[in-house]
């Protein structure tokens, strides 16, 4: 068995030749579809996505195969490969995926995320938006997301339409709340800020 590494838009991707193919590892590919800033970050979105196929029923979760990857300190890790085939399903999920998360912003702030990005005066590609929201912001996200993950586990919508109406009614959820919240406050709860929250800052008791 070799192992070996490509370079995808000057990120590496680490693959594994195993039952006569070559197996990539999931994670490091979403990071480069992600554009994500850190191995963490492309993990969450991957096991978020692995949630939402293994929701609809896809296979693409189930082929993908736990081998052995070496990582940034040298020891070999399990993590998820995937061969070409099952990559090139997971790779259109997260075009879907992107979109569905478009649907949900909207209906939860009136705004895209790329929307979201300009207001917050973000320029670069690679920068998150979520890593730069208030409190607040980060909440009426997660639980619009929450909210469309929960009634897509009720629902199993089998279709990329009925995903994405699933998604506008979980993100409406969160726009309601919203709303009210900022009629209590007397205030909008989107923001111009550009807050990035300390490490500390994010783990409360």
């Amino acid at each position: 068995m070799q192992d070996k590494i490509i370079v995808f838009q000057n990120k590496k991707i680490r693959r594994i030749w195993h039952e006569e193919e070559w197996y990539f590892s999931v994670v490091d590919v979403v990071s480069v579809l992600t554009e994500s800033k850190d191995d963490l970050t492309a993990r969450k979105y991957w096991n978020k996505l692995a949630q939402r196929l293994r929701a609809e029923g896809s296979e693409s979760v189930t082929n993908c195969h736990q081998l052995k990857l070496e990582a940034n300190d040298g020891k070999k890790y399990a993590t998820d490969c995937a061969n070409t085939q099952t990559l090139f399903r997971i790779i259109q999920s997260e075009k879907d995926f992107a979109i569905l998360t478009s649907e949900i912003s909207k209906a939860t702030f009136g705004i895209t995320p790329s929307e979201y990005k300009e207001l917050k005066g973000l320029k670069k590609k690679n920068q998150n938006f979520r890593d730069h929201m208030t409190d607040l912001e980060l909440i009426f996200t997660m639980l619009g997301e929450k909210v469309t993950t929960e009634i897509s586990k009720t629902e199993k919508p089998n279709t990329f339409g009925k995903n994405k109406k699933v998604a506008k009614r979980g993100g409406k959820v969160a726009g309601v709340a919203r709303k009210q919240t900022e009629k209590e406050l007397g205030r909008s709860v989107i923001s111009k800020k550009n807050y990035l929250p300390k490490r500390k800052d994010i783990h409360h008791g």
